[in-house]
């Protein structure tokens, strides 16, 4: 058994703020059985008006010109903020199965239920196109919501002929009592997975799985896929739909300064139940097929890499495209710590860096963006030490005696922050850091999680150089990294500590007495854990949690 690793998890698969179109969720009313029935109030629009739907803000509207069928149709005006989500709620009977079907024109168009199955359509495809979900209801349940959004960024779209056909006919009218809740526009991958939220009972896998639009919010873990400890083996299949990127952990070099790095699968002696190569292999590609992203993660506690010649770096090149040309993968997460990167002495501008461990690295990588193009995923998971720490301190200093260490991720972030698709600091196994205030925080609480990562939304100067600004990364860049529980690292917080920094963070509420200095940024990307396998060993509590939040 190897020494138990405490890793990194990005939350939060990709950014939040790309596609757009409209969101429509419906609640009906039935009785009796028998025949089939017609549940929606108002589905072909042929009112003129969107009434019983209800729409978030002025975003919805009932227009000529576009419809499917007759005159009317509905026309959600997404924007950059909101996804033109618009909703209808009715009663429903216990343990009935519904299905529900659209005709929509736009891109990135939903259409589902709250708490239950979704689909979409990922292009215009020039003209109406018909999506259909089923669902059943539960023992006890008697209103239901379904919904129809598009994304953020994708411009308008329509929907007509809005249809929700059970058993029998309802009796009354439906409930006009619509909900415009955010939790309907949440992400499409959080949408797939919002039934495991609703019930503590229920398993995120067990749920419909929507691929996630580019820009929406990600939950990002880490799978133990080479070593086993206390959290247990978990077959890449067994792996819940509610990861939107799963980091590999761990590629490691065969001595630290050779560049060579391998990936070895856990051996079944170690890992009982480990799953054949071949299974490995398909149930990456079945991931893929949904929308997530599977990354070969380098580094870890004890994967320590130093490129410090040319040949190192270009053996690294080779080896990590062979791993991910094997496992057919969509990137590389860096997780370099201990002694990986460090500043030579002298080497104290974080634009224009010198020392060969991190030149060599920074070529490399962008040789491995050249090969595989723009839909190489690229995140980074450093520690504090190596990234926020170079607020006061960077490298050996101006007179040497600094830890070479301090901010020595800086210049690696800065010269691939355009090849970069997610940083996910590790908010844990940390000291004290200052933050913006110029007062130190500490791990344990919603403050810390906040300061910290206002730090890379808003940027900073490197040791206090204000002429040496490190700036702020896209929000759409940047995860919180936090574990998973108590066993899977030093700085553990509980739901309700989470959500306080993401109100904050994201709404600009519940900040407590620190004040963002980049304000509110809904387009934060989500949030990383390590890791999937101790989440699943707690219940899978943080990712229920995520779920929860973002819808």
């Amino acid at each position: 058994m190897r020494t138990p690793r405490r890793k990194r998890l990005i939350a939060a698969g990709t950014a939040w703020a790309v596609a757009a179109a409209a969101a429509v969720a419906v609640s009906f009313g039935l009785a009796g059985s028998a025949s089939a029935g017609e549940f929606l109030v108002n589905g072909g629009l042929e009112s003129g008006t969107l009434n019983p739907w209800t729409c978030s803000g002025t975003t919805g509207s009932v227009v000529t010109g576009h419809a499917h069928t007759g005159t009317y149709a509905l026309a959600g005006a997404a924007s950059s903020t909101d996804t033109a989500q618009c909703t209808q709620t009715v009663a429903v009977a216990p343990s009935t199965t519904y299905t529900l079907s659209a005709y929509v024109n736009g891109a990135y168009v939903y259409l589902g239920v709250n708490g239950g199955s979704s689909t979409w359509t990922p292009s215009t495809g020039g003209g109406y196109q018909k999506l259909s979900v089923s669902f059943t209801t539960t023992a006890t349940q008697t209103s239901a919501t379904v919904f129809t959004h598009g994304w953020y960024g994708q411009g308008a779209y329509y929907a007509d002929d809005i249809s929700l056909d059970g058993p029998g006919a309802p009796t009354g009218s439906p409930s006009a009592t619509a909900s415009s809740s955010a939790s309907a526009s949440a992400s499409p991958s959080s949408s797939a997975s919002a039934s495991a939220s609703a019930s503590a009972s229920a398993s995120p896998s067990s749920s419909a799985s929507t691929p996630p639009p580019p820009g929406s919010h990600a939950l990002v873990g880490y799978l133990h896929a080479s070593f086993a400890n206390g959290a247990g083996y978990l077959k890449m299949s067994d792996v819940p739909d509610s990861w939107d990127i799963i980091d590999l952990a761990f590629g490691e070099p065969d001595s630290i300064t050779s560049g060579n790095i391998h990936f070895n699968r856990c051996p079944v002696a170690q890992c009982p139940g480990a799953e054949s190569d071949a299974d490995f292999k398909a149930a990456i590609a079945a991931k893929q097929a949904k929308g997530k992203k599977v990354l070969l993660s380098i580094g870890g506690q004890n994967g320590e890499v130093q490129l410090t010649t040319t040949a190192a770096r270009d053996a690294f090149v080779s080896s990590v495209s062979s791993i991910i040309d094997k496992w057919g993968l969509d990137g590389l997460d860096i997780d370099f710590e201990g002694h990986s990167l460090s500043l030579n002495t002298g080497d104290n501008d974080f634009k224009n860096p010198t020392t060969p461990v991190i030149t060599n690295l920074i070529s490399a990588v962008k040789t491995l963006k050249a090969k595989y193009g723009a839909n190489f995923q690229l995140t980074m998971a450093p520690e504090t030490f190596f990234v926020q720490l170079g607020y006061q301190y960077y490298g050996s200093g101006p007179w040497g005696g600094q830890d070479p260490r301090a901010g020595a991720f800086l210049p690696v972030i800065h010269a691939l922050r355009d090849d970069l698709t997610l940083l996910h600091v590790q908010d844990y196994n940390s000291g004290s850091i200052m933050g913006l205030d110029g007062q130190y925080h500490n791990m344990g609480g919603a403050d810390f999680h906040i300061a910290m990562t206002d730090m890379l939304l808003a940027g900073f100067p490197v040791a206090g150089n204000t002429a040496n600004m490190f700036p702020a990364l896209k929000p759409s860049q940047v995860a919180i990294g936090m574990p998973a529980n108590t066993y899977a690292g030093n700085g553990y917080v509980a739901p309700a500590v989470v959500n306080q920094a993401l109100d904050c963070l994201t709404k600009g509420t519940s900040c407590g007495s620190y004040t963002p200095r980049a304000g509110k940024q809904p387009n934060l990307r989500g949030l990383m854990t390590w890791s999937i396998n101790w989440d699943n060993y707690n219940s899978n509590e943080f990712s229920r949690n995520f779920h929860s939040y973002f819808g």
